[in-house]
């Protein structure tokens, strides 16, 4: 059994600070919007993708630059205040499954993350971007999680994974694998496990602690093979 899980809102507490910056930048440029609001419409998008959203909402062109600033403000405050999500390496070390990592972030990112919270050394060297691996297409394509399937010798079948984000949980969904969501991260919203359930979560947990004992549960629903 492989379980594949994502990254920033599930290992790292990384969305809420995303959210953010990205909330300061697009205020500045005169969307009105809420916090709240800006994590339901946009968690597990790449930056690329949110700002061609906004502009298209915003009927208008942003400034060149825009990416760049987001990026430079979002490495700053994660070095300043990022922390692992809670019960993180406890959840790990209940696990005796094949894992890795499948994520919208860059691999420097998702290093600079992963080792500000000790968390580099329980997956490296299978930690994929979906950025920079097959057609570098981000989730809901569900190219990176078939490559790290394919990677590691599991079927889609045999593979569960972990999203807080319902683009994460249709790509996986699509790639023909089961999914557990998770909505227990500081960027989780009212509604946030109904809507993962809706993109094809079988199941959504709070607490990382609920997660080994959810795997096992989704192991014998519909006979999974081990």
């Amino acid at each position: 059994m492989l379980i594949i899980f994502d990254c920033d809102g599930v290992l790292v507490d990384s969305e809420i600070i995303a959210s953010e910056v990205n909330l300061e930048l697009v205020k500045d440029l005169g969307m009105d919007i809420t916090l709240d609001e800006l994590s339901q419409r946009y968690s597990g998008l790449t930056a690329d993708a949110i700002f061609a959203q906004v502009a298209e909402e915003l009927a208008k062109p942003l400034p060149d630059d825009l990416a760049q600033r987001s990026d430079e403000m979002l490495d700053a405050a994660l070095q300043q205040s990022l922390q692992a999500v809670a019960g993180v390496h406890e959840m790990l070390d209940a696990m005796d499954d094949a894992r890795c990592i499948c994520s919208n972030s860059t691999t420097v990112r998702l290093e600079q993350n992963l080792k500000l919270t000790n968390l580099h050394d329980r997956f490296r060297p299978y930690i994929y971007s979906a950025l920079e691996v097959r057609q570098k297409l981000p989730k809901p394509s569900p190219d990176v999680f078939l490559h790290a399937a394919e990677t590691l010798g599991s079927t889609p079948a045999q593979t569960i994974v972990i999203e807080d984000s319902s683009h994460g949980v249709e790509g996986a969904v699509a790639a023909g694998m089961r999914v557990i969501g998770f909505v227990g991260a500081s960027h989780s919203y009212a509604g946030h496990a109904e809507k993962l359930m809706d993109a094809g979560a079988e199941t959504t947990v709070h607490n990382l602690s609920d997660v080994p004992a959810t795997v096992e549960a989704l192991k014998s629903w519909s006979g999974i093979s081990v």
